[in-house]
């Protein structure tokens, strides 16, 4: 497969189960090594560099991602240890936890509870997103990061994954497709390999099978915004 992410912008992953789309993931992260071809970010090939610069590079966030006993602000800086409290106001401004903060009893030092069961769980992939953003990767993944939220929830999680885009490269993997309606990209997957390029309102056009998934979840006939 060959595709290219522009880099600040939004590229949904779709296609069917057994398409793809985690293999890709793992490829990027390399948890696998590609048998032929290269994976780049920017002008590097990723297999030149040490593994762990790679991760270094790229934040991932799954569609339950853990959340630790502790504080927020314990749960935050565990992914940059190092963070000013001017980055984590940033991070938690983005990704619109700063309401949250303003009401809890002892702002970020207020206990979450074991894996955030104080949080609901709009609140929790907030978290996850912001303690990626901590990082300052340069490529975000998003694996199916709405997929346990209810609407209200993913309309406001697909606004913030809006808001990230520009500063990093955004990936998502998604199944329901009105979390990518908007998205910059959309690259359609089909066997392991890329069977499609576009926008939302172009692939319901030109593609059978983005069609079919739009029709299935009732967004094939939406009208362009």
């Amino acid at each position: 497969m060959s595709f290219t992410v522009p880099g600040g912008t939004r590229t949904a992953l779709v296609g069917l189960s057994g398409a793809g789309k985690t293999t890709l993931f793992s490829l990027l992260q390399r948890f696998y090594e590609p048998t032929a071809g290269t994976i780049r970010i920017g002008d590097q090939d990723i297999a030149a560099l040490p593994r762990a610069e790679v991760r270094r590079r790229i934040a991932y966030v799954e569609q339950d991602s853990p959340v630790m006993a502790g504080t927020l602000r314990e749960n935050l800086l565990y992914a940059a240890p190092s963070a000013t409290r001017e980055q984590l106001a940033e991070a938690l401004a983005v990704t619109r936890l700063d309401g949250l903060l303003a009401r809890l009893p002892q702002g970020l030092d207020t206990p979450v509870g074991p894996r955030g069961v104080t949080l609901s769980g709009g609140e929790r992939q907030r978290l996850a997103i912001a303690r990626a953003l901590l990082r300052r990767p340069q490529v975000l993944l998003l694996d199916e990061a709405t997929a346990q939220l209810d609407a209200r929830n993913e309309q406001a999680l697909g606004e913030l994954v809006a808001r990230t885009a520009g500063r990093c490269t955004v990936l998502l993997i998604a199944h329901r497709l009105s979390t990518v309606t908007d998205a910059d990209q959309i690259v359609v997957l089909e066997h392991g390999d890329v069977r499609a390029v576009g926008t939302h309102h172009s692939l319901v056009d030109d593609d059978d099978l983005y069609r079919e998934l739009a029709a299935t979840q009732l967004l094939a006939a939406e009208p362009p915004s």
